[in-house]
Formats: C-alpha cells, sequence, structure tokens
C-alpha cells in the first residue's frame, strides 16, 4: 500500500490552548496522556505496511536474540518517511517546554532548543546520528520486556508511541504498559488502552513527581504484554537519535 501523503491531524489546533493545557497537566500529572486519533486508518495501514519494505529501515532487530522480549522491530533509516519526519518535527515543540520544566523540577541543567532540527544538530554533533524512530510488528505470543529508549548521552525525555492496528480486530492482548518506580516504594503498573490511530505520549526514563519536600525524580519503563491473537503494528517516535 503506498505511504499516504496527506498532512496527518498531528495535534489539537494550537488555537485551543485549553485543549493542550489539559495534555500538558495529564501528562506532568502522570507521566503520561493519550492523544485520540493522531492518525487517521489509512494512514495508520500506510504505515504499518512499510515494515515489509527493508530499503525504509537501517537495521532489524528479533527481540528475542537479545532477551527484550519476542517480536521484532525495525529502525528506520534518513531520510525518514514523509509523514513520521513531518509527526517528530511537528510533535518536538509541543513537548520541549514540558521537557525543559521536567529537567529544571529535576535538578538537571540540560535544556533543549524550539526546534527539533536544532536538537538533532546537538546530537549528531556528539556521535548520536543514526535515527531512531521504528516500527514494531508482534504476533501470537510476542511481547516486550519493559525498558527504557536512551541510546546515548543525549537524551529528550518524553517519547510517543501510535498504535497502527485494530484492538479486538487485527490483535487480541499486547497493552501498553507502564510502571513507575518511587523511591523506597513498589513500582506501580499502568495499562493504557488505546484504539487504533491513538498515541500516547510518555516519559522515557525519569520524571519529576511533587512531595512533602520538593520534586523527587521516579523512575519510568514501558512495555508491551503479551499479544494473545493476531498482529499488531506500533510506531515508535523518539526524539534524540543513537550512536
Amino acid at each position: 500500500m503506498p505511504l499516504v501523503t496527506d498532512a496527518p491531524t498531528l495535534l489539537p489546533d494550537p488555537v485551543h490552548a485549553d485543549t493542550w493545557a489539559y495534555t500538558t497537566a495529564t501528562l506532568n500529572h502522570h507521566g503520561s496522556v493519550v492523544l485520540p486519533q493522531l492518525l487517521g486508518a489509512r494512514e495508520c495501514e500506510a504505515v504499518a505496511g512499510l515494515y515489509a519494505d527493508t530499503r525504509h529501515f537501517r537495521s532489524r532487530v528479533v527481540m528475542q536474540r537479545h532477551g527484550f522480549g519476542q517480536g521484532e522491530y525495525q529502525y528506520f533509516s534518513y531520510p525518514l518517511p514523509d509523514i513520521i519526519a513531518r509527526l517528530r518535527a511537528a510533535l518536538y515543540p509541543r513537548l520541549v517546554g514540558v521537557a525543559n520544566a521536567w529537567n529544571e523540577a529535576m535538578g538537571i541543567d540540560v535544556r533543549y532548543p524550539a526546534e527539533h532540527a536544532d536538537f538533532l544538530a546537538r546530537c549528531h554533533q556528539a556521535g548520536q546520528q543514526r535515527p531512531t524512530p521504528l516500527l514494531l510488528q508482534y504476533g501470537p505470543g510476542d511481547y516486550n520486556c519493559l525498558h527504557q529508549d536512551l541510546y546515548g548521552e543525549h537524551v529528550f525525555p518524553i517519547q510517543v508511541a501510535v498504535l497502527l492496528s485494530r484492538p479486538g480486530e487485527d490483535f487480541s492482548g499486547g497493552e501498553f504498559v507502564l510502571t513507575e518506580q518511587r523511591p523506597r516504594m513498589q513500582s506501580r503498573p499502568e495499562v493504557v488502552p488505546l484504539r487504533q490511530g491513538d498515541a500516547v505520549v510518555f516519559a522515557v526514563h525519569h520524571r519529576p513527581v511533587q512531595g512533602s519536600r520538593g520534586f523527587y525524580r521516579v523512575n519510568m519503563r514501558h512495555g508491551v504484554s503479551t499479544v494473545r491473537s493476531g498482529h499488531r503494528h506500533t510506531l515508535g517516535i523518539i526524539f534524540h537519535d543513537a550512536q
């Protein structure tokens, strides 16, 4: 299927400040937020259909070989397919304010530039030049272990995953899972319900949580539970590049 080139919905229209304010507040409070219908059904099918064409990718990873879980994924190569490049460039400036506020709250000196191209230049100057957007493919019995997508010294603290398949129709099981580890507490799991085209925005590594004595860091991980039937495709959008 050819890649759809019409502009995706992306995010709520910036003139609707109250909508984006809610999105930001939820991300700050929970460490994740769902953007409903970020992509339409045709766009989801087109992106998922890229998986079979190796010309779009720089490498393929079979998770079982590395102890990452079961299933596989492929990292896109540069130049990225147009729809993915535009999503990455459009999402970053909506999230950079949250990322900078998180670092300030956690006492981390790093600040991120307003435009994604400038942040990528920082990554590339440090030797992180390999693109990280990826397409994941799961079949029956496949799963993704809890993990963090770091890839090098320069890490943007927020990333996005878009579900491209239809739960209950294309696959069953395969829920997106987040865990949060607060100091001296057991991990808190959360299952994030997603429909086809929904995107979950979530913390890559750490996020700040307000305590009685100020902010403290919590450790975040994410994964996918076992797919019971069918096939599940996901687009992952990571904003830093890899070494």
